[in-house]
């Protein structure tokens, strides 16, 4: 057997233990458009991004994506809500056109990660930062959505932003919480393999004695699974109530401190 194909077989294995199956349940059907929404798709500090909202707006909010992309239909729906309210939203690419794709033998998850970590994520988004401040943004919030999570909280730690919302976080640790010097807020699943409530918990504690204190909140939603902001069903009535409650929770969180 070819030593490729034996180690992308091993990382494979190797990794299930690591990841959250939940983290692929689910997946959109990508638009595979310039945009699919009210919103547009443009470049931003050299990052191909959906962007909606009014772009006289100095107070913007970037959504990172799962692993599935910027240009899952829930997410722009999501993006247009946050532009409606007022804010300038952005998705950007970050994963520059490769998104994790399960019909790809080359790249199994931990391929794919390996391929994309979060932190070379954060420092690909800094450039996005800049052009943003630059048409006279004066505030940035972040959300990062399951993989998308682990690249806010990053963006938690520094300057760039100025709030934080991590909605269903995948491979976020208690070590990076002690990293958080802006507002934070965390909206978790009851159902969630690999962010369950027992490091909720753990996340919470550390939250409240880091030192300098930042305002933080976490909350646990009842009865979901891991990725259901994002990656309800439209047509599940009660799927849709419950991630609509996360996004207004997430707006509320923006309003409060971008403002």
């Amino acid at each position: 057997m070819n030593m490729n194909l034996i180690l992308v077989f091993l990382l494979f294995f190797f990794s299930r233990s690591l990841s959250n199956p939940q983290c692929l349940e689910n997946p959109p059907v990508l638009l595979n458009t310039n945009n699919g929404g009210v919103g547009s798709v443009e470049e931003i500090g050299g990052i191909k991004s959906y962007v909606s909202g009014p772009d006289t707006s100095n107070r913007a909010v970037l959504l990172i994506s799962d692993v599935y992309g910027y240009e899952a239909p829930n997410l722009r729906k999501l993006a247009d809500k946050v532009g409606a309210a007022g804010f300038y939203a952005v998705v950007p690419d970050l994963m520059h056109g490769d998104p994790y794709n399960a019909s790809d033998p080359k790249k199994p998850l931990p391929v794919w990660k390996q391929l994309h970590p979060p932190d070379k994520a954060a420092e690909d988004a800094l450039p996005i930062f800049a052009a943003l401040r630059s048409k006279g943004i004066s505030a940035i919030g972040a959300a990062g959505f399951c993989w998308g999570g682990k690249v806010a909280v990053i963006q938690a730690s520094s300057d760039d932003i100025q709030a934080a919302v991590l909605l269903h976080p995948s491979n976020v640790t208690v070590e990076d919480m002690k990293g958080v010097r802006k507002p934070i807020a965390i909206f978790a699943a009851e159902f969630d393999n690999g962010t369950p409530p027992a490091l909720l918990k753990q996340f919470e504690e550390t939250l409240k004695s880091n030192v300098p204190k930042v305002d933080s909140f976490v909350k646990i939603f009842p009865g979901v699974k891991h990725g259901w902001t994002i990656r309800y069903n439209p047509e599940d009535e009660k799927a849709v109530k419950s991630a609509e409650e996360a996004h207004q929770d997430m707006l509320n969180w923006f309003i409060k401190h971008l403002y």
